[in-house]
């Protein structure tokens, strides 16, 4: 299996813009910039996408954690706050925080956090970073 996806950047690092795209289109030529990056201004940055990947990511290793158990979730929701640091290498990733809502009635709560430590363990994209991952979780 395979995914895809490109960049193109024009220009001097502060003042240049830059595209990117996904095979699937989802992304088709969207802008991002120094400031969108590491200034906070509006539009998407390679790490709020990163940040994206790993809620996805992780709440479908989450549901299948919870169904190996046996346990069918009403709903999952996962956000995920990627911090960057400027280390003695340059800007790092060093951590992901995860906060989860697992909607799971009746379920035995331990079970449930059984399966959201495995999955925020195993999780492809947990597996990829290279930080620190912490998670909140919330059951209902």
């Amino acid at each position: 299996m395979q995914r895809k996806a490109s960049a193109v950047w024009e220009g001097a690092l502060k003042d240049g813009m830059g595209k990117m795209s996904t095979a699937s289109g989802v992304l088709t030529n969207t802008a991002y910039s120094f400031s969108t990056r590491f200034e906070n201004n509006p539009g998407t940055n390679p790490e709020e996408l990163i940040a994206a990947a790993h809620a996805g990511c992780f709440s479908m290793a989450f549901s299948g954690q919870l169904s190996n158990a046996g346990i069918t979730p009403q709903s999952i929701q996962t956000a995920a706050t990627i911090m960057m640091e400027k280390l003695e290498a340059g800007w790092t990733i060093v951590e992901s925080h995860l906060d989860v809502t697992a909607n799971v009635p009746g379920a035995d709560k331990a079970a449930v956090e059984t399966a959201a430590n495995n999955a925020k363990k195993g999780c492809p994209i947990s597996r990829l970073l290279n930080a620190k991952i912490t998670m909140d979780l919330k059951i209902a």
